[in-house]
């Protein structure tokens, strides 16, 4: 192995952090948009709002990543009607395309995350909150996601950290973040050994640093009181009938 080199191409290959960070983090931005209010739509008793939602999610969590992706950045340019129309001046974009089809995927994953954690609140939670007047509106904003959020932070870490990863496939479509710059210095080089290591090593890092964060996040959340995450009403009513 030639050290020299895997220090070299760690530093080159740095260049590509930040639009790795940009993809990740507004991924993940536009992917939380998304599937809150998709979340509270699954978790609906009735069909007609929880069906479309299932359908969604299903095909994006049971289809390769990399075919949506090639759908959304190869597939999308061949409908006359969108080249047509102001969307092609963003899709015509690889950066857009490649927002677009992690955003997708990310929401379908978080949807059903949150889903689960919509779910598992407590009824008497619920109850308590109807008790007091409030309306369903402010029931779910400053009850139920609140609770699910702390309880399924986890799995969403786990989500986030994976989003990290994908961005690498980004460099399929001549996107220069640390995969795309990893294979340009192999192809100038034609040493991938060193250069795929030295990426490795950057990718390790940043999830590292991506799970650190959700740490501190989830011990910090997990060490509040539940009364401090409800209205104070809510909560104390919820514990009178708990006793």
């Amino acid at each position: 192995m030639d050290i020299t080199l895997l220090l070299a191409s760690t530093a080159t290959l740095a260049g590509g952090i930040p639009l790795t960070l940009l993809l990740t983090f507004a991924s993940l931005l536009a992917g939380l948009v998304l599937a809150v209010p998709l979340a509270f739509m699954r978790a609906s008793s009735r069909k007609w709002l929880s069906r479309p939602v299932l359908a969604y999610t299903y095909v994006f969590r049971g289809t390769p990543l990399l075919v949506q992706f090639f759908i959304i950045y190869y597939g999308l340019g061949q409908i006359g009607a969108i080249r047509a129309s102001l969307l092609w001046v963003v899709l015509r974009d690889p950066f857009w395309c490649c927002l677009l089809a992690f955003s997708l995927n990310g929401a379908a994953y978080a949807t059903e995350i949150f889903r689960g954690g919509i779910q598992a609140v407590a009824p008497g939670m619920i109850e308590a909150a109807q008790a007091v007047g409030m309306s369903p509106l402010q029931i779910k904003r400053r009850v139920i996601f609140p609770i699910a959020f702390r309880s399924v932070l986890p799995p969403y870490a786990n989500e986030a950290i994976s989003l990290v990863k994908a961005t690498s496939l980004a460099s399929t479509v001549t996107l220069l973040e640390i995969t795309g710059l990893s294979r340009r210095l192999v192809s100038e080089t034609f040493a991938p050994y060193e250069i795929f290591i030295a990426a490795g090593v950057l990718y390790l890092g940043l999830t590292f640093l991506l799970a650190g964060f959700f740490h501190v996040l989830e011990a910090r959340l997990n060490g509040a009181p539940l009364v401090k995450a409800l209205p104070r009403r809510v909560a104390l009513q919820q514990v009178a009938r708990e006793q």
